[in-house]
């Protein structure tokens, strides 16, 4: 990764900061700006350790280079795909990574692995690298960046885990995980602690086993047992993942979630839901019916786009419907986007 002091002289930097900090912001990205430039000098002021000050810089490094990396396809919908690096080529599960990669690729997604071999290899194979995204994480073995994508520059390495959690689900629209071990059950439960928290937008989580097999049936078993017996989560929050026997079935799932439900957008105390697809008046009654725990005052109600939605000009043509939220519960929502769907099926 190139520093960005090789790239601006101390002249230039001094230029850029100058203008930075005496910007009258305005705008939302001039007062972003000058609000990293602020905290580096705070980092100063406040006489950080120099383990801080490496990790902060770090940090911030990784996630520019990143995020520069993924921001000319942040217009492409893309699955982040979990599982084992040590799956070699001859087992069922790389074959079926390699096609659900294909299939991803098929349907104009992207793939982001985390660049390595097994699963990770598997899924960039069959997206092929020019629709692929490898995530690599430092480690003193398994993490090495696979041949495939080695040189590409859509392959990005990380020091940190947590940065490179932020890429896998910030740019993602589907997760789809196979077997794997410590990692892949951390970045799934990860993925859903977002979800179940609201802090990450809905998306369909995919579990896949090969038929015969019970490594997710097993896990999900204990959620049910464990976890949801304990109300330590409740029944809704099941509707955020679902186990498939296949790649195809995964293809599928994902197809059927943005069939009619498109994306979302929280604007002030409004939640506002693109659709694909317009619902019939009577639809809407129904959603009414059957969701009114989630409406803080008022209804659901089919809407033209908002005026804070004009920086999307792209999805101004599609129908939606809006309602105010009152975020209780991200697991109901997510049940509200599976029965949109379903109603979108029927029209």
């Amino acid at each position: 990764m190139v520093t960005d002091t090789k790239l601006i002289n101390s002249n230039e930097a001094l230029i850029s900061a100058h203008e930075v900090l005496t910007a009258d912001c305005k705008d939302l990205r001039s007062s972003l700006y000058k609000d990293l430039v602020v905290n580096a000098l705070k980092c100063k002021r406040d006489e950080l350790d120099i383990l801080d000050l490496k990790v902060i810089s770090r940090a911030l490094s990784e996630f520019r280079h990143a995020a520069h990396a993924f921001k000319p396809y942040r217009n492409i919908r893309k699955v982040s795909m979990f599982g084992s690096a040590r799956v070699t080529p001859d087992s069922t599960y790389y074959q079926a990574a390699v096609k659900l990669g294909q299939l991803a690729a098929e349907e104009g997604y992207m793939v982001i692995t985390g660049g390595a071999e097994g699963i990770m290899r598997a899924g960039i194979e069959g997206a092929g690298p020019e629709k692929s995204f490898g995530v690599n994480i430092q480690l003193p073995f398994e993490q090495e960046a696979n041949k495939i994508i080695q040189k590409d520059p859509k392959s990005i390495s990380f020091k940190y885990f947590f940065i490179r959690k932020v890429f896998f689900v910030m740019e993602a629209d589907a997760v789809a995980l196979f077997p794997g071990g410590f990692g892949t059950h951390d970045e799934g439960f990860e993925v859903l602690t977002l979800l179940q928290t609201g802090k990450a937008p809905p998306m369909p989580v995919i579990l896949i086993e090969s038929p015969g097999d019970n490594y997710w049936e097993e896990w999900d078993r204990f959620i049910r047992l464990q976890l949801l017996s304990r109300q330590l989560i409740s029944n809704e929050d099941l509707s955020f993942y679902t186990i498939v026997n296949s790649p195809e079935q995964a293809r599928n799932y994902i197809k059927f979630y943005y069939s009619t439900y498109h994306s979302l957008r929280q604007v002030k105390n409004t939640l506002v839901l693109r659709l694909e697809k317009e619902l019939q008046d009577d639809q809407i009654i129904e959603l009414n019916q059957k969701f009114a725990d989630l409406v803080e005052w008022g209804e659901i109600k089919k809407t033209l786009p908002l005026a804070e939605e004009v920086d999307e000009p792209d999805l101004l043509n599609k129908p939606r419907i809006s309602f105010m939220y009152n975020k209780k519960s991200a697991g109901r929502l997510n049940e509200m986007i599976l029965a949109i769907n379903k109603m979108g099926m029927e029209n």
